[in-house]
């Protein structure tokens, strides 16, 4: 199990021109702006469950997203799961 961003659409404030999490994400390509709903969105399959997104959203007092876990097979856990230490994703 791991944990990875999942944006709270109607705390997403993308379409009044916030875009820090997009911004600061390092990784590639995994936070991007669904230009239809005007939020923010994250490619799960890319997630490394960082949190520097989340973050920043809650630096910005937004609080728009959360982490939350992901079984072995890649499907969003209903509960959320303990969460991972900052950066255990990229750990060793």
């Amino acid at each position: 199990m791991y944990n990875v961003a999942l944006v709270t659409e109607e705390k997403c404030v993308a379409k009044k021109g916030c875009r820090l999490c997009i911004m600061y994400c390092p990784e590639a390509n995994t936070l991007d702006l669904d230009t239809e709903k005007m939020i923010a969105e994250v490619i799960i399959d890319r997630c490394k469950g960082c949190e520097l997104c989340k973050v920043v959203c809650d630096a910005a007092k937004h609080e728009a997203i959360e982490m939350v876990a992901v079984n072995s097979d890649g499907t969003l856990m209903e509960k959320a799961g303990e969460s991972a230490e900052l950066g255990q994703a990229y750990s060793g």
